[in-house]
């Protein structure tokens, strides 16, 4: 448990938190592991689990043809590599909407601690200030990749109008 409370003080998700606040979050969480190639969750697919990478790597990957964009020959894009610490699966902590994209195991043995999206909710209203402070870095850690998502399209453009 000490081991498991020390790697959740490293995740940015949970910036700031208290020991005891890591203790309750802790008691939450179930370890998985994946193979390499393994479909950890679907684009498309119900959500309602956070995953923070304790160990390997994850792709975040999407199909360009769903949103009527070019199909690639492997059919998967892959727009984020994620590593130990990072977390994915957040929005399903604001809102029980379809995946956004397919998350899949880059490394073998990669290893995630899951946390089910009622349990952690439930903690949140039982104590509003690990609540604030849980949803503040979420927003944070959002944000960020949202602005870097942003940047990407950005370049794109850029470089589309470029090659005409």
């Amino acid at each position: 448990m000490t081991e498991l409370i020390n790697f959740l003080k490293q995740a940015d998700i949970f910036y700031q938190l208290t020991a005891t606040q890591l203790k309750m979050i802790a008691n939450l969480c179930q370890e998985r592991t994946y193979a390499r190639g393994e479909t950890i969750l679907q684009e498309g697919a119900g959500s309602n689990e956070l995953y923070i990478i304790a160990q390997g790597e994850v792709d975040i990957l999407v199909n360009p043809a769903l949103v009527g964009g070019p199909s690639s020959p492997a059919g998967l894009v892959t727009i984020a590599t994620l590593r130990r610490g990072q977390s994915f699966g957040e929005v399903a902590l604001v809102d029980e909407g379809l995946r956004s994209a397919t998350a899949r195991a880059a490394q073998k043995d990669t290893r995630l601690f899951v946390i089910p999206r009622d349990k952690i909710l439930m903690l949140c209203e039982t104590y509003p200030q690990l609540g604030y402070r849980l949803m503040y870095n979420l927003a944070a850690d959002l944000a960020m990749k949202i602005r870097n998502t942003d940047l990407r399209i950005r370049e794109t453009l850029l470089y589309g109008q470029k090659a005409k």
